[in-house]
């Protein structure tokens, strides 16, 4: 499941695990585990995947939001939750570390594991802005 967090580790969520958001896993203690930060933006493609988003490869300006895990025994709820698995090919998404952006596309010197989506995304349509609105969401799980 890719490599050990460590407290104090940034991830940044663009999805159903940001604050506030529709879909958002009510069993997943987020706001105990850590604490939410600021926006931030980092580079890629979102996609809308019928309730939830997805990202992959690209080279747009995509938003999401900081939040630095200060108890890590919640990493393998969000794991679960992000249907990561110890096996590359059947993970739906990989949890993977990426540059943080500033608003403009500059680095900020920040690194954050993001869920990175592993599938096609084929035929799906893409996030306006790269920012997936927080009443979007559908419960997953």
């Amino acid at each position: 499941m890719g490599d050990a967090v460590r407290n104090g580790d940034l991830f940044v969520f663009y999805g159903l695990l940001k604050q506030g958001a529709a879909g958002q896993p009510a069993g997943l203690n987020l706001a105990g585990a850590g604490e939410f930060g600021g926006p931030c933006r980092f580079r890629g493609r979102m996609v809308d995947l019928g309730g939830f988003p997805g990202v992959v490869a690209g080279d747009e300006l995509c938003h999401g939001i900081r939040w630095r895990v200060r108890d890590v025994s919640i990493v393998p709820e969000m794991d679960k939750f992000e249907d990561v698995t110890d096996d590359p090919e059947t993970s739906l998404y990989l949890r993977v570390m990426l540059p943080l952006l500033d608003d403009v596309g500059a680095a900020t010197g920040e690194t954050a594991w993001i869920y990175w989506y592993n599938r096609s995304v084929d035929g799906c349509d893409p996030v306006t802005n790269g920012n997936w609105p927080l009443d979007a969401g559908k419960t997953r799980k």
